[in-house]
């Protein structure tokens, strides 16, 4: 079990005192106020440092793509997994922009990757079976990809000297799996969590309600572990692990759309500790993300109409966060500024 302590708030109104004392109007900064306050409490010092940044992008294929519910190949995971590592994808030009660094990990693509420098292999199988017949996964490999993650966001908190950590995703077929995992979760009526994903015409969108009503009908699971088992894939679950390796090492993880924040959803369903360090990046224009927020009680910084996923809305939100670490690490005091301390 990966173990998530809650907030010591003991220090919160010592820290809202200190953002309060900067040399601005009471509350001036908003939404930015509180979000330096809970840097803060998550590191546990008043000076939360949030420079070195690091986007994982988990990626993953689904046996339901046999039922044409995306309208894309699986092959094109792989693809899209090679463009990141040649550094020519979207989270890529979001990445250098805010200077973040980015990491691929194959948690089960559906081929056999070329060993690459930006490439963490993590595969548990190659992608998942098909939830319309079967459980997307065992138990175990459930267990395995939560496991993974874990010692992934463990790895780069201790080790690597990471302060901030971003979560996106990569995999055909993904939003299918999420709006399964969306609607035992939440819990919420499943036509609710259905989307077009990465792109659907209106037989496409017809086709994934059947093939996903069908999956959903063939199992009642309702418990966080059983529910990505039955219906999870393996980006999703190892991202969920992840974002409760980010908690348990009290490191703040940037949580992307509607796929990111579903594998939020499973993390805090497992630990409710975890949403403490889950700072929620953008509303995402993808059909349940909406639902998939309420049900993670988050309020999200963001709301562009993006839904690509990859992360990118997760690394848009990364200047916000180190403005408000720089409020707490770089404003002058009101009192200083009166006085002529400067």
């Amino acid at each position: 079990m990966i173990s998530v302590s809650p907030l010591d708030r003991s220090q919160e109104a010592a820290i809202r005192a200190l953002v309060d004392g900067k040399a601005k109007p009471l509350g001036a900064l908003g939404r930015i106020e509180s979000l330096a306050v809970r840097l803060a409490l998550i590191e546990g010092r008043p000076a939360p440092r949030c420079e070195r940044a690091l986007l994982l992008v988990f990626a993953g294929d689904h046996g339901l793509n046999e039922a044409g519910v995306s309208a894309y190949p699986s092959s094109v995971t792989a693809a899209m997994v090679e463009t990141l590592l040649a550094g020519r994808a979207s989270a890529n030009a979001f990445a250098g922009a805010v200077g973040a660094e980015v990491r691929v990990v194959d948690a089960g693509v559906a081929a056999d990757l070329a060993p690459h420098p930006a490439l963490i292999d993590a595969k548990v199988r190659k992608g998942t079976r098909n939830a319309e017949l079967v459980a997307a996964l065992t138990e175990a490999e459930v267990e395995l990809a939560l496991r993974h993650g874990a010692a992934l966001a463990r790895k780069a908190v201790e080790e690597e000297g990471f302060h901030v950590l971003a979560v996106g995703e990569m995999g055909i077929g993904n939003s299918a799996s999420a709006a399964l995992v969306l609607h035992r979760l939440a819990p919420a009526p499943l036509d609710d969590c259905i989307g077009p994903g990465a792109g659907h015409d209106a037989e496409g969108m017809a086709r994934k309600r059947q093939v996903l009503a069908r999956a959903a009908a063939r199992s009642p699971a309702s418990e966080p572990r059983e529910v990505l088992a039955q219906f999870g894939g393996l980006e999703i679950a190892m991202m969920a692990g992840a974002i409760l390796g980010a908690g348990a090492c009290r490191r703040p993880v940037l949580v992307d759309g509607f796929i990111s924040t579903t594998a939020a959803l499973a993390a805090i369903r497992l630990q409710p500790a975890v949403a403490d360090y889950c700072i929620f990046a953008h509303r995402s224009a993808e059909t349940g993300h909406a639902t998939a927020l309420t049900a993670a009680g988050a309020e999200p910084l963001l709301d562009l109409s993006m839904r690509l996923g990859e992360g990118t809305g997760a690394l848009l939100v990364l200047p916000l966060v180190r403005a408000a670490a720089g409020l707490l690490t770089g404003v002058a005091d009101l009192d200083d500024v009166l006085a002529g301390r400067l």
